[in-house]
């Protein structure tokens, strides 16, 4: 994969690859809470569109293109999830994405899910990631829900 003009290396991220990875701009489609049967701790999923690689404008043009892949982004248990939404005057996208030393002597980091009309924090022990489907090469920051084939929070990356 990583002969690809897409950058892409791996179809799979961890939390051992976040000082490498960057979520701006990222629109998130859906968000699901879920549990386990073996109850808690909870699972935060977001589905979203993962902007693999920013390309610079071609001469004679203003504006990026960029290399995009719908992905499920995963943290594991997860606990003390609070946060503001909206109000909405249009979707959820990612600023930034910071991973924060405990507040105390419990071992899991802080996450802080920054976004332009929303902020989420929470503990979880990591994350993982994966890229459904190969990167598409598009002339915006977002898939159409037919490229990106649907909403959908499958943990199972497309190599």
């Amino acid at each position: 994969m990583s002969d690809s003009p897409s950058g892409l290396s791996k179809a799979v991220w961890t939390d051992a690859d976040f000082p490498v990875m960057g979520w701006h701009d990222c629109r998130i489609h859906a968000l699901s809470v879920a549990e386990d049967d073996d109850l808690p701790p909870a699972r935060l999923l977001l589905d979203l569109d993962y902007i693999v690689r920013w390309v610079d404008p071609a001469p004679r043009q203003k504006y990026f293109t960029f290399w995009i892949a719908p992905a499920t982004l995963v943290f594991e248990q997860t606990w003390d999830l609070t946060g503001d939404i909206g109000p909405l005057h249009g979707n959820l996208e990612i600023a930034d994405l910071h991973r924060l030393d405990p507040p105390d002597e419990r071992p899991y980091p802080l996450w802080h899910l920054e976004g332009h009309e929303f902020d989420l924090r929470f503990r979880a022990r990591g994350f993982r990631q994966y890229l459904r489907t190969p990167p598409q090469h598009v002339d915006r920051q977002v898939l159409t829900m037919t490229e990106r084939g649907g909403l959908g929070f499958a943990e199972q990356a497309f190599a």
